[in-house]
């Protein structure tokens, strides 16, 4: 009744090493992105949008993963980047070392529960060894020092843009300190965006406090005795929003005031 090729398995051994398995093709897809060095991926969501990024926080966000081994991964990279900022191909790949490491002693005969043990007493090992090399005086640092901030910054920075970090690290505290709130944990990352423009380079880069429309010039030009009248005309909208909106509408009233809004907008635009 099965098709040709099929394969039966039982057991718990079997069942762990699929979820390895499945932990490994995701650290696959990630490892080739580690580093200033990394490839970069074409990735298209759910929305048709097209990401071409060596960032793994944005591959494995636009990911659709369905194994539930793999998930726990995602969850693992994206913990770390919304914790840290930085380090999330290095957590998925990283996972996805240990776990092949254990594969390996999964078939040598060794129980999980004593592979446990042994990661157990590395991470207690690590967490020592990376205790001394914080830089002093971070958990008491001033987030609006402009110098204390870029002096830490450089190794995140430097990860993604190797040799270009003297550059651009002081472009990226000044941005991050001008929309700094009072409470720094409640910094939001979406505050500051990215804005790139044909004919430019990496010197080129510059802060603008405010709103940058990336469009091309629309009108003409035309040319006086003495002056020259130049017409810029740009709409400010999109043609699709990146999320989906649900509009629960619970009385008759509600729903007429909907189509009211919705006519005056149509008829502004």
């Amino acid at each position: 009744m099965l098709k040709e090729g099929h394969k039966h398995q039982s057991g718990l051994d079997e069942a762990v090493l699929k979820n390895i398995d499945a932990c490994k093709q995701l650290s696959t897809i990630t490892r080739t992105s580690l580093g200033p060095n990394g490839m970069n991926k074409m990735v298209i969501n759910h929305l048709d949008k097209l990401f071409v990024t060596n960032d793994a926080a944005t591959i494995v966000n636009e990911l659709e993963v369905q194994h539930p081994a793999a998930k726990i991964l995602v969850l693992a990279g994206k913990a770390q980047q919304e914790e840290i900022g930085d380090g999330a191909n290095l957590t998925v790949s990283f996972a996805g070392e240990l776990l092949q490491n254990a594969e390996e002693l999964i078939r040598m005969g060794l129980h999980p529960s004593e592979i446990i043990i042994g990661y157990t007493k590395a991470i207690n090992k690590t967490v020592e060894i990376l205790d001394e090399l914080v830089e002093k005086g971070s958990e008491k640092m001033d987030v609006r020092n402009k110098d204390e901030v870029v002096s830490r910054m450089k190794a995140a920075v430097g990860s993604k843009q190797f040799g270009h970090e003297d550059i651009l690290c002081p472009l990226i505290a000044d941005a991050c300190i001008q929309v700094c709130p009072k409470n720094p944990a409640n910094f939001n990352v979406d505050n500051v965006r990215v804005g790139k423009l044909l004919g430019g380079g990496l010197h080129n880069c510059t802060i603008v406090q405010g709103m940058v429309l990336k469009s091309d010039a629309v009108g003409s030009i035309k040319r006086m005795e003495r002056v020259k009248v130049v017409v810029f005309a740009g709409g400010v909208d999109t043609s699709a929003t990146e999320t989906k909106g649900t509009v629960l509408i619970h009385r008759a009233e509600q729903e007429i005031l909907a189509r009211e809004l919705c006519k005056n907008r149509r008829s502004q635009n």
